[in-house]
């Protein structure tokens, strides 16, 4: 196993959402964590909370630049690199045609397959880089893992998913090739597909819309915690043999069309 104590970790959208309760986790089994994020407000202050663990980097994933100086950051600071969680990434609903006949903007489209999947690509070629010249973690050769976040959308895309589904199924299907690719170098990667999750931006949707997401969940029926997402995370760097695989934590939702 890659153990979490002592190690460093890259989470790039971690100063919120699913991402923030991944780097808590981290934190809480002793790990020291580099958040990637936008989000400058947010991620200076979980820095500010735990400043011999957590450096906040503010990266653009989707900027080569951007993310090998994130990098080296990270390096710097803790000397190796055990693992990247990416979860960074942005939802976005459009209609390829709606009922006035708008057409779905390619901008928009590109946008999200550029945060959401290029931008994971981005992170893990270049982390890749500096995990296969580092030396092994463990007595299986290992030299890092990724986990990269798709969604129960890869599957099941609901109307005006479009754009998100593609991106997260995007996320999916790279997995096991770049698996099968990393291994020879004792790399892993893995992807976690959440479902609905009650992280502060759905909770503060109204009480009927999320009593109809609840109510999908076939058991149990609730929205996913987000402590049990970074759980999760946490339990998946640890366990050297999951590799090449993705793992839905949703309740067994399977999301209806709309």
């Amino acid at each position: 196993m890659v153990a979490i104590e002592n190690n460093a970790f890259v989470v790039t959208g971690g100063a919120s959402g699913l991402g923030a309760s991944c780097v808590k986790e981290l934190l809480r089994r002793k790990g020291k964590v580099v958040i990637f994020d936008m989000n400058v407000d947010a991620g200076r202050e979980i820095e500010k909370n735990n400043l011999q663990t957590v450096i906040f980097c503010e990266v653009d994933v989707t900027d080569e630049k951007s993310v090998s100086a994130g990098l080296e950051t990270a390096v710097q600071k803790f000397g190796t690199l055990a693992g990247v969680v990416n979860c960074a990434g942005i939802a976005a609903a459009s209609r390829v045609l709606s009922s006035r006949g708008a057409v779905h903007s390619l901008e928009g489209f590109k946008r999200v397959i550029s945060i959401n999947l290029i931008g994971t690509f981005n992170v893990l070629r270049l982390a890749a880089a500096i995990m296969a010249k580092q030396a092994p973690f463990n007595a299986d050769g290992e030299r890092g893992c990724f986990l990269n976040v798709a969604s129960v959308a890869a599957f099941e895309g609901q109307i005006g998913q479009a754009a998100y589904s593609a991106s997260k199924a995007g996320i999916v299907g790279m997995t096991l090739p770049i698996a099968r690719e990393l291994g020879s170098l004792g790399i892993r990667i893995n992807a976690i597909a959440p479902g609905v999750f009650g992280t502060p931006l759905v909770v503060q949707m109204p009480e009927k819309a999320i009593k109809s997401l609840e109510a999908q969940v076939p058991f149990p029926k609730r929205l996913g915690k987000p402590d049990e997402f970074g759980r999760l995370c946490a339990d998946m760097i640890e366990n050297s043999y999951m590799n090449g695989a993705v793992y839905r934590i949703d309740g067994s939702i399977r999301m209806s069309a709309m």
